[in-house]
């Protein structure tokens, strides 16, 4: 009778075991594919650590490499964006060196310690199936060049602080303590230092935070208490940076520049038009990776249907619908802006394949494979979308297939040359929206407008600024004046203001010798002219004119 018992029961030990083995070896194949996947964006990543600097880079650079020269924001580069990104670039660069190839390094390294925290946000959400889906969909959705990913943009150094802060907030034990709030908020008003919009995260951990300790059955008092510690350390980078500006004795331009002129920007797009300029924009971003975008759409849609994810509802949807405010910011939805959103996009990617494994049958292993399959599919897809890119084109030829029309690659001779003839006494302005040249040439620029597109907006400071440039130019007498023909680095409009264009044409007459031409027929047939400059050119394309000042 014993051995009957016993004969009956093996079969279904048998059957357990094999269930565990293959379990065991579903989570050595979840991580292989982790491993895979992390190792081959390091490797693009690395392959194009050369590609040149646009514009938003070229101003973070040239605000960093002063910042290392001991000159405080707003001094000698305007600009409406708070300083936290410069801090990251000097910080870059003060341990890469100041080269291309080092902020696209120390991109790099944001780039995959954001990644790391998303697994661990998945893994204390759910289970660490969610957290391996979520960092492996955050670093091939940032990577893509639809939301401009292989470009160092504040949006990636927001990113990673506001994570840091909403992990502590995470399944708190003590929620007497004040500590995790403190330094969670300290973490996101980081974010808000580097870019604006992330507001809307701070005020998505405070509610988090708040609500939690209230459903935990804290008194009110106490969870008042803790939410103010919380804005407090949200608060905390803000008073320190206003201070320090102040201290350098540039904080009416800060002010200027981030709230005034901000907010003058802000308002220049209706929100008649927001619609429209959304659904292009939306298209644009999700370009070839569409996959796993849908992945991240079923796992939206079913995560307030499924009983397993529980509380973790409410965090996804919070981050989701601040992550959206944010990239709607002034409604004008630039590509670099979708980087916001990808922390949700990939935890709610992480989602659904834990949803799909959930309905699978466990007694049937192999089936079990099938969500582990999806990811690498999409990831496949994906990258095989975008192989040329990925593997193929050079540091060049990839910025002039990701920003056709713009003359990055051309700058860096451009500035080459200029630092080559000046020392580091002489300042150069630029005609146009190229600090990157700034940056290159390591010289300082006779004007803090170091983009013109402020001057040509249809807003009241437009003509103001006009001026403010002519006078700056006029007092520093560059020694070189780098005159950007190219329409993109103006965006004229017959909305804009003349002033600078009718002033230039006289004073350069005037003072200046033309000394340089880059026409830009082609991005395969680019012309250099140096010291020589040809009467005619066969064919004129787009160009750069350099101007030496007369002796």
């Amino acid at each position: 009778m014993k051995s009957a018992i016993v004969s009956r029961r093996k079969p279904q030990s048998c059957i357990t075991d094999k269930i565990d083995t293959y379990d065991k070896a579903l989570r050595v194949t979840w991580w292989a594919l982790a491993v895979a996947v992390l190792g081959l964006i390091v490797a693009i990543r690395i392959r194009l650590l050369g590609i040149p600097l646009e514009r938003d880079e070229g101003e973070y650079a040239y605000a960093g490499q002063l910042l290392l020269q001991g000159i405080p924001p707003y001094k000698l580069a305007y600009s409406m964006k708070f300083p936290g990104t410069y801090v990251a670039y000097a910080i870059t660069m003060f341990l890469f060196g100041q080269t291309i190839t080092a902020i696209h390094l120390g991109l790099l390294f944001v780039n995959s310690a954001t990644s790391a925290l998303l697994f661990f946000i998945g893994k204390r959400l759910l289970n660490s199936t969610v957290g391996i889906a979520a960092a492996a969909s955050y670093v091939l959705l940032s990577l893509s060049p639809s939301v401009l990913g292989l470009a160092a943009h504040a949006t990636h150094f927001a990113v990673l602080p506001v994570l840091g802060g909403a992990f502590l907030l995470l399944n708190q034990q003590n929620r007497l303590g004040v500590g995790r709030p403190f330094v969670s908020g300290l973490l996101m008003g980081l974010g808000l230092l580097m870019k604006q919009p992330a507001l809307f995260f701070v005020l998505f951990g405070a509610s988090y935070l708040f609500l939690g300790d209230f459903r935990a059955g804290l008194v009110l008092r106490k969870a008042i208490q803790r939410s103010l510690v919380f804005a407090g350390g949200a608060v905390t980078p803000l008073v320190i940076t206003f201070l320090t500006l102040w201290y350098a004795g540039v904080f009416a331009k800060f002010w200027f520049w981030t709230i005034h002129y901000a907010h003058e920007y802000g308002t220049l797009v209706s929100i008649s038009e927001a619609p429209h300029i959304f659904i292009q924009s939306v298209r644009e971003a999700i370009g070839p990776n569409w996959s796993l975008w849908i992945v991240a759409g079923v796992g939206l849609l079913t995560c307030p249907l499924n009983r397993l994810t529980g509380t973790s509802t409410g965090f996804l949807l919070g981050l989701f619908i601040s992550s959206i405010l944010a990239l709607c910011s002034g409604f004008y939805f630039r590509s670099h802006y979708f980087i916001l959103l990808l922390p949700a996009v990939a935890l709610f990617a992480g989602v659904a394949i834990n949803n799909i494994s959930s309905v699978l049958p466990r007694q049937i292993p192999a089936v079990r494979f099938l969500p582990l399959l999806l990811l690498a599919s999409c990831a496949a897809f994906l990258v095989f979308a975008q192989r040329d890119l990925f593997f193929l084109l050079s540091p060049i030829e990839a910025s002039h297939k990701i920003y056709a029309g713009n003359p990055f690659p051309e700058t860096i001779k451009v500035a080459e040359y200029v630092r080559e003839h000046t020392d580091s006494a002489d300042t150069i302005a630029v005609g146009g929206s190229e600090p990157q040249i700034y940056f290159y040439s390591h010289r300082h620029s006779a004007t803090g407008y170091i983009y013109t597109y402020p001057l040509m907006e249809p807003q009241k400071y437009a003509r103001p600024m006009q001026s403010e440039m002519i006078h700056e130019i006029e007092s520093a007498q560059p020694k070189y004046l780098i005159s950007i023909t190219i329409d993109t680095s103006w965006l004229h409009s017959p909305r804009s203001e003349n002033l600078i264009f009718e002033w230039a044409q006289r004073y350069i007459a005037d003072n200046y010798i033309p000394v340089g031409f880059v026409n830009i027929i082609a991005p395969d047939r680019i012309e250099y002219y140096f010291d020589n400059i040809p009467g005619k050119v066969p064919e004129l394309g787009q160009f750069i004119l350099i101007y030496q000042r007369k002796p």
